[in-house]
């Protein structure tokens, strides 16, 4: 199965002159829209809470349809007056035009894989004979839409390769809808899934298992929350009203499933969830018809993944008795933690992954961040390790059981996206396909200090910038993190971001506790009534760069998006002292409702309730739109959202940016720039996202002070 994922972006060479401008030439004058307020006021445990921008939050009213058009006009006008800003989009078009291409997955006789000439809005997915036949293109997504804004989501085979099934998504929404085509022809099938959130199709015989919603109200569709996640089975040929119930749970709404079928197609295995911590797993041996399921896994306080099954056996990736993670092999007729065999045992550092191919297993740990990857046979034993070309990321090692090679990626800061072809039986690596960015990336350094946080824990942070930069304190800095769901940041190339670097900038990328760099003992670090220390991180690392005069308070820009964005809301309200610009990208900013939305109550696991009075508490007391205050200096602040967000609604932003305009108390700019036709960042279209980082970099050095080169005779003369 090949899942997408946005190719990397891609980064630029951008030369600039670092002769600053003060601060008050760059702040335009600005006359937001008046934002109106109501008397709206929660009370919490005896704490009354004001929301006057409650009525934000209906995203399909008209009122809030006429704030958004005329808050982005201001933005618009703002950003029109930045003198560099078309050449900085020209250079980004430049740069970002050259081929990208994914790994390629094997279906009988074919190489199936996604390539992007350079400026095609979505990756098109193309099909060769062996590794030398034509390649021709098998379905172009461009053609789904006339902008762009529907993209294929993931791609998912019959095992007798007959029939492809792939999921599509419009406007960067969660919702997908699946469609079947005929593979040696090329034929689009009349079978159609509608109301799919967060589901593979998982073939078994003539059709597949995958996951869905009932149908939302009409006109709610973004913004209710999502209830009652249930397992299908289609069967090709049926209309969706046919699908078969396969399991539901009516006494626990807010949970989610996911469909496994092993590669031998004997198990469905249902992967629960109360959100994104801790899993349930459930089994059935459908080649012996067996009737009900078994508890394989009982939830929620660990996490379990079935990897494969050997036999009569699940090899399960699992942190219950290894904060580290493990791979244990349980027997479903006895699944007891004490019948459990040890196949991987625990080590120091984290075991991220473990795929299988070729008869083997391949093992990905993280160390301080980074991939290092061992074979091991089917019964865990080590046979070697992978060689890899740097410090960086890994992806892939996966396959057939029968499979002879397997291909895979590897990526760093200044290493572009390359494709790896693996001889499983040899255990050789040969560089398959290299990326065709055009920049000397011998010009760039990448290092790792670590610092110690407010707790004293020390922290890990990558520094990126070109060799031989004085660190004078003068470096225009991004600082960008993420620190939350047991998801690790490690590095990966970005065209974007270059830009940034080729013209003296530093990219700074600390490793917050809540991420899962360190496995399980980290990530619960920084969650639940603990997630003051993500922000503490994130305080101690721009503090570090500013002591060791990498950047100083007004040349340093921090960005994140999500939780990330959340991250930036926090930090910037707790120590806006600190900070030149923020950029809040798609943030959870009202934590007192947040899990009212869509899959928002998913994330209760990880932030906690404002149900719960000691949550309420905590949370209260970070949440970015609850602790702005007037008459504070907030930093220069450009807030991003999209219209069809419906992970992070954009009512968070929405709310934010206007408490935020009302309560700045000096001359930084307070903007929100709203995409249209897209969503949580996932599927968005090459030509929105060149606009978009356009719009970002020229309001971060226009509030740096920092007037970019963009001529070939100036950057000669550098």
């Amino acid at each position: 199965m090949i899942k997408l994922k946005q190719f990397p972006l891609l980064i630029t060479i951008l030369l600039m002159s670092l002769a600053p401008l003060t601060f008050a030439q760059n702040h335009q004058k600005i006359a937001y829209p008046l934002t109106e307020k109501t008397s709206q006021e929660d009370e919490y445990f005896g704490t009354k809470v004001a929301d006057p921008y409650r009525w934000l939050e209906f995203d399909t009213a008209a009122n809030v349809a006429q704030w958004v058009k005329a808050q982005n006009e201001v933005t618009q006008a703002y950003l029109a007056k930045i003198p560099f800003r078309q050449q900085i989009k020209k250079r980004l078009e430049e740069i970002w035009n050259y081929p990208k291409y994914s790994s390629p997955e094997k279906r009988g006789e074919y190489y199936f894989f996604f390539k992007n000439n350079g400026l095609q809005n979505q990756s098109v997915l193309y099909y060769q004979k062996g590794h030398t036949g034509e390649a021709k293109v098998f379905l172009d997504p461009n053609t789904l839409s006339p902008d762009g804004t529907v993209a294929l989501t993931g791609i998912y085979f019959s095992k007798d390769n007959q029939y492809m099934a792939y999921t599509m998504a419009a406007s960067g929404s969660d919702w997908n809808e699946i469609r079947v085509m005929k593979v040696a022809s090329k034929k689009l099938l009349s079978d159609e899934i509608k109301w799919v959130k967060f589901s593979d199709a998982s073939w078994r015989g003539n059709g597949f298992y995958y996951s869905r919603y009932d149908a939302p109200a009409k006109g709610k569709e973004l913004s209710n929350q999502n209830r009652f996640h249930k397992v299908y089975y289609h069967t090709l040929g049926d209309t969706q009203e046919k699908d078969e119930l396969v399991f539901e749970d009516k006494n626990h709404p807010l949970r989610y499933f996911f469909p496994k079928v092993s590669e031998d197609e004997r198990f469905l295995i249902i992967h629960g969830s109360e959100g994104t911590q801790g899993t349930e797993v459930h089994v059935k041996d459908i080649s012996a018809n067996q009737k009900d399921f078994t508890l394989l896994c009982k939830g929620f306080e660990y996490n379990y993944a079935v990897v494969d099954n050997v036999g009569d056996r699940l090899l399960v990736l699992t942190d219950n008795g290894a904060p580290n993670y493990r791979l244990v092999s349980i027997l479903p007729k006895q699944p007891e933690t004490g019948n459990w065999q040890t196949i991987i045992a625990e080590k120091p550092e984290l075991l991220e992954k473990v795929n299988t191919a070729g008869g083997k297993l391949f093992a990905i740990y993280l160390k301080d961040a980074s991939s290092k990857v061992y074979q091991l046979t089917i019964a865990g034993k080590v046979e070697k390790e992978i060689s890899l070309p740097a410090i960086g990321t890994v992806g892939g090692f996966e396959g057939k059981k029968d499979d002879q090679e397997v291909f895979y990626t590897f990526t760093s800061f200044t290493y572009p996206t390359a494709i790896y072809k693996y001889e499983v039986a040899k255990g050789t690596s040969e560089l398959f396909r290299k990326s065709d960015f055009k920049m000397n990336m011998d010009a760039f350094e990448t290092k790792q200090v670590f610092y110690q946080s407010k707790d004293g824990t020390k922290v890990p942070m990558f520094l990126v910038h070109k060799k031989g930069l004085q660190m004078d304190g003068t470096n225009p800095t991004y600082l960008y993190a993420y620190g939350g769901f047991n998801i690790s940041m490690t590095p990966s190339f970005s065209v974007a971001r270059m830009v940034f670097l080729e013209n003296g900038g530093i990219f700074a990328m600390p490793n917050l506790r809540g991420g899962g760099e360190y496995g399980e003992n980290w990530h619960k670090a920084g969650m639940l009534e603990k997630k003051q220390n993500v922000f503490d991180d994130f305080i101690a690392a721009a503090e570090y760069l500013i002591r060791n005069k990498y950047t100083s308070t007004g040349k340093l820009a921090i960005a994140g998006g999500s939780n990330g964005g959340l991250l930036v809301g926090a930090v910037m309200t707790q120590r806006p002292d600190l900070f030149g610009v923020a950029l809040p990208a798609v943030g959870v900013m009202d934590m007192l409702r947040y899990h009212t939305f869509t899959v928002g109550w998913g994330w209760a696991v990880e932030y906690g309730s404002s149900a719960k009075e000691d949550q309420f508490k905590y949370l209260y007391k970070y949440s970015p739109l609850h602790n702005l205050k007037a008459g504070t200096n907030y930093p220069s602040t450009l807030i991003t959202t999209a219209d069809h967000d419906d992970r992070v609604v954009p009512a968070h932003s929405f709310k934010f940016a206007a408490t935020l305009q009302e309560k700045q108390a000096g001359q930084a700019p307070v903007l929100i720039r709203i995409e249209t036709k897209a969503g949580h960042g996932a599927g968005k279209p090459t030509s929105k996202q060149i606009e978009e980082w356009a719009d970002i970099w020229s309001f971060v050095w226009y509030n740096m002070g920092v007037t970019p080169v963009l001529t070939k005779e100036q950057s000669m003369k550098e």
